[in-house]
């Protein structure tokens, strides 16, 4: 009698043990809403549109206002996200702007590389 109660105590700790966790994944801020932000490589930053469709992302040396880099992004409505390499950027303090396809800017803020 003993071992049924270990046999069926084992099998519901099993059974206990194979559930799956609700796992949630942190929400990204809109970058956008900061007046400025610390970046490290690969970080992932967050944003909101409101129409889906292709936006571009560009982000400017704050010293020499020059574009360090520029990407069109097809974003979906709502929250979207993306990762930032930052390694082989030799500027710490830079502009992050969004535009949507018409050149329209629809958010920026600063960012700094840490």
């Amino acid at each position: 009698m003993k071992s049924v109660k270990i046999i069926i105590l084992c099998c519901v700790f099993s059974i206990i043990s194979c559930q799956k966790e609700d796992i949630l994944e942190p929400q990204l801020v809109d970058i956008f809403k900061a007046e400025q932000t610390f970046l490290l490589n690969k970080s992932e930053i967050g944003f909101n549109v409101k129409k889906e469709g292709v936006y571009i992302i560009t982000m400017i040396d704050k010293n020499t206002n020059q574009v360090v880099s520029r990407e069109k992004i097809k974003c979906v409505i709502g929250n979207n996200k993306i990762k930032v390499y930052t390694k082989t950027l030799s500027s710490q303090y830079l502009y992050l702007k969004l535009e949507d396809s018409f050149d329209n800017q629809l958010g920026n803020t600063t960012i700094k590389i840490k």
